[in-house]
């Protein structure tokens, strides 16, 4: 692996597949490929539909015109799709040493990785997305997200790490953005800095988080089989997402993305009720006797029908009667007087 540089920019990419395991590939599954910049933290997101090397090279070419500074190295895992001659000729073209990690190592890779779950994952979530809707959600999502990272959440960067016997001990330098880090370092040209400080004073975090919010609510519609209708964003709808910041804790996970999807109750039964065909008789000793306890009733009923019930069975006649003296108990506390035979007595309703 080559030696990383310790001035921007020196960048790691690998790629992330938004589906689930459990269900059968597509090929028009969603692709997501971070990229991140070792020096500044500053990272960036790329929507396709396939991994493929022409794709990757295209994406190249567009992300060196939106990064803040000029791309002279790239590091990667072991893809297919980095792994190819497009990308290796493509890197060659434009002077950009192209490196990869080594085989199953992935703390090689730790920079780019840790994206994966404070970027994709925390954004975007673990569902499965595919199609060409899909990736254009995604792409519209990545494009308010790569601004709300670089230019409004700051990170920590280890500055040193000393080995105190059995104990680590790490120091980090304060915490800053990707674009103050950018501004801080001295590879950086003074025309690229005015322009980020531009771009940042132009930028409304609660706009961008607004449009987040809704493209994460879009991917929820398709994970779950729906047509979502992406609208443009209106002054209206940002006033009531801005009224709504101060109670959104109350509803629990505010992204859409990472919403449990609620289950259907469980009232079916997995197993065949060994006690349907006795219920009846059961029901009327309960009723000629109901301070019989379950065990009685169960050995009675071993007694009358021997060597149908075995011994492991009296824990689901217990739950069986409990549940009916739960019922029955119910239904004379919430009926009406005149309905379970009882004459109301003749008392006066007082009024306050």
């Amino acid at each position: 692996m080559a030696t990383v540089p310790s001035a921007p920019p020196y960048n790691r990419a690998r790629s992330t597949i938004h589906f689930t395991p459990r269900r059968a590939a597509s090929f028009t599954r969603a692709h997501a490929h971070p990229i991140t910049d070792i020096a500044s933290g500053w990272t960036e997101c790329v929507a396709l539909v396939v991994r493929d090397g022409a794709l990757i090279a295209e994406a190249l070419t567009r992300l060196r015109k939106s990064i803040p500074f000029p791309l002279r190295g790239l590091d990667t895992d072991n893809g297919s799709e980095f792994l190819n001659e497009t990308i290796i000729a493509y890197c060659q073209e434009k002077a950009i040493e192209f490196t990869r990690s080594r085989p199953y190592k992935k703390n090689d890779q730790a920079w780019v990785e840790q994206k994966n779950g404070s970027v994709v994952r925390r954004f975007v979530g673990y569902r499965r997305l595919e199609g060409l809707a899909a990736v254009g959600i995604l792409a519209r999502l990545y494009a308010a997200v790569r601004l709300f990272v670089n230019f409004f959440q700051p990170s920590f960067k280890l500055a040193s790490k000393q080995r105190i016997g059995a104990r680590m001990a790490k120091r980090y330098h304060s915490s800053a953005t990707p674009s103050a880090r950018l501004l801080e370092s001295e590879a950086i040209f003074a025309e690229v800095k005015d322009k980020l400080r531009t771009v940042a004073v132009s930028l409304d975090p609660l706009r961008l988080l607004d449009e987040i919010r809704k493209m994460q609510h879009h991917l929820a519609e398709l994970a779950a089989g729906q047509v979502p209708t992406v609208l443009a964003v209106r002054d209206q709808e940002l006033e009531n997402f801005l009224k709504s910041l101060s109670t959104a804790w109350k509803s629990g996970e505010v992204r859409p993305t990472h919403r449990d999807t609620p289950k259907p109750m469980h009232d079916w039964r997995t197993r065949v009720d060994p006690f349907e065909a006795a219920w009846p008789l059961i029901c009327r000793w309960l009723e000629s006797e109901p301070d019989r306890t379950a065990k009685e009733i169960f050995q009675r009923l071993q007694a009358e029908q021997p060597g149908i019930f075995p011994q492991g069975q009296i824990r689901t006649l217990q739950r069986r009667i409990q549940e009916w003296r739960t019922t029955q108990a119910s239904r004379l506390i919430l009926a009406e007087p005149d309905a379970a035979g009882i004459a109301a007595p003749n008392v006066a309703v007082a009024t306050w």
